[in-house]
């Protein structure tokens, strides 16, 4: 299974059941891991931490 596999079985789901409130969640919690992927190793990390 690909990755991109993942995301139009997601999509699907959502087109089908109609939870259309899920969508803005997990691009929140996509958003958040990469920013704290990104973060880990750079120098922007102490003015990062600072917001939360």
């Amino acid at each position: 299974m690909s990755k991109l596999a993942i995301f139009k079985e997601f999509w699907d789901f959502l087109r089908v059941r109609k939870k259309w409130w899920l969508a803005p969640i997990v691009i929140f919690l996509v958003l958040l891991g990469a920013l704290i992927v990104f973060t880990e190793t750079s120098a922007v990390a102490p003015f990062i931490y600072t917001l939360f």
